[in-house]
């Protein structure tokens, strides 16, 4: 029996909180923050539940303490990689999975193999939802902008009245979201691949898929499947799946989802936008698929100084996440006000091409949330000459077109990190005149983390010229040096400071 037969359920009528969970014996994988709200949840309904996880008892102290917590509540705890390396001997109905756990873990596979269903965090929290009353989804992913759209659409959700919040890969495990005392209105939800992965059977009231370009080949083993993974956010919508216009690969992925009769294809272009689509309309957010005369009219959403805030100017991408947030809010019923008073209360990630300082005339810009190379991309794109900081984990990831793309906005490079190797051999090729300062072990000694970063700044700093950008935007994941890509963009952000005040800079 597959994994995924949606036929296959470990016992009838677990659609709901209030459903026949107790004695369900129920493996959860991963002592994280997602596999811990499963396991309480569990629980609480009278489910027998083990959590097993590779780390051993003292080698994470968050998981430790979540492990003690649950030895409180009763619940069996097995730490260590031998506990990951196949199915216990007791018998399992169910098993809810972590989204860091791939699905060629052996575990997983032994499960699928004896026909034993395996549920993702997100699939479970939908299942936990109440029998009647309970919160509509609106789902967002993509490859960039995710987490951008979806708080833009929290907060436009706010604007308007409702009690909302943002869920999911976002931070707040969706579980919590929906098990909350005092129940939301609705809930934006961002997902993320490895999340899409294992849902089965959640039905949101509208969904978007921003954008895709390979990551995270290592954990899906192909483009195709990432991007299957991908599609599944437009499963069971209801009213409308929200595409990008300027990306065909959304636009199909929609026209291959089994969605619920009546349900809308809604585009969002940077463009002027056609009937069914919201876009640009000189300086103004226009809507062309929630009016009722949208052949020959359209509402105004907001204005690019709507979206400025305090930035000296709007990225393009931002406009976009901007657009598809709205898109979301107005599929759920929300008027224009609305949307344009979220959007002018909105403020972006402190990672996410916030400006940190300008020193000599040179502006130093942190966009270490651009973990991938498309998201890169999209950060390299909004400025005219760029110093770019680089490096990191690329998770299989290929750098190629995002060199040849950028490489006319190029003034230097500075790279770091365990995978900066295949970034300089892409410049070489592609762009073998700018000037590159590979910082590798070597030359950097034992520094790394804070210390590093005040090297990086400083050789980035040589490199610029007045009017030029420094700009982080990795193109890859953190983790070979750092906790996550926050702590990499602080780290980048007080080295900067420190520059600053030592040459008088403001």
């Amino acid at each position: 029996m597959s994994v995924f037969d949606p036929s296959y359920e470990p016992r009838p009528g677990l659609t709901h909180r209030d459903a026949e969970w107790s004695g369900l014996r129920v493996l959860v994988t991963g002592l994280g923050v997602s596999g811990f709200a499963a396991a309480d949840a569990l629980a609480e309904r009278g489910a027998r539940v083990t959590v097993v996880d590779g780390r051993a008892r003292g080698g994470s102290p968050a998981n430790d303490e979540r492990a003690h917590i649950l030895d409180i509540l009763d619940i069996a705890v097995r730490q260590g990689e031998e506990h990951t390396v196949g199915m216990p001997l007791e018998p399992v109905d169910l098993v809810v999975t972590s989204p860091g756990w791939r699905p060629d873990q052996p575990l997983l596979l032994e499960a699928a193999a004896r026909g034993i269903p395996v549920w993702g965090e997100v699939e479970l929290a939908w299942r936990m939802r109440a029998a009647t009353g309970s919160a509509p989804w609106l789902t967002v992913t993509g490859t960039n902008g995710k987490t951008t759209t979806v708080n833009m659409l929290a907060t436009i959700l706010r604007a308007a009245g409702l009690r909302a919040t943002s869920a999911g890969n976002v931070g707040t495990p969706i579980l919590e979201a929906v098990l909350h005392p005092e129940p939301f209105d609705v809930i934006a939800v961002e997902l993320s691949s490895f999340q899409l992965h294992w849902q089965r059977s959640v039905a949101p009231v509208a969904s978007a898929c921003l954008n895709v370009a390979p990551d995270h080949l290592d954990w899906h083993g192909s483009f195709e499947e990432y991007l299957r993974a991908k599609g599944r956010v437009y499963a069971n919508t209801h009213i409308a799946c929200v595409y990008n216009v300027a990306d065909p690969l959304t636009e199909q992925l929609v026209m291959d989802a089994e969605v619920i009769e009546g349900c809308r294809a809604i585009g969002f272009t940077l463009g002027v936008p056609a009937p069914s689509m919201l876009g640009m309309v000189d300086d103004v957010l226009a809507d062309r698929a929630f009016v009722e005369q949208r052949q020959n009219s359209a509402a105004e959403l907001a204005t690019l100084d709507d979206l400025q805030g305090d930035a000296p100017s709007v990225a393009p991408h931002y406009i976009a996440n901007a657009l598809a947030a709205a898109a979301l809010a107005r599929a759920y019923g929300v008027g224009p006000l609305s949307v344009r008073d979220g959007l002018r209360t909105f403020r972006p990630d402190p990672h996410r091409i916030a400006e940190v300082a300008t020193v000599a005339g040179v502006r130093f810009v942190n966009d270490s949330k651009a973990t991938n190379p498309h998201a890169a991309a999209a950060s390299l794109r909004s400025f005219e000459s760029v110093v770019w900081v680089a490096g990191g984990l690329l998770k299989g990831a290929d750098v190629e077109e995002l060199v040849e793309q950028v490489r006319g906005r190029l003034r230097g490079v500075v790279l770091i990190g365990v995978d900066r190797a295949r970034i300089a051999e892409a410049l070489a090729r592609h762009a073998p005149d700018v000037p590159v300062v590979d910082l590798d072990p070597s030359e950097t000694g034992d520094m790394a983390g804070v210390d590093l970063m005040d090297v990086v700044v400083a050789r980035a700093a040589e490199l610029a010229q007045p009017g030029d950008v420094v700009l982080l935007a990795p193109a890859a994941a953190s983790m070979d040096m750092f906790a996550n890509y926050g702590a990499r963009g602080d780290a980048f952000a007080a080295a900067v400071r420190r520059l600053a005040d030592d040459q008088g800079g403001r």
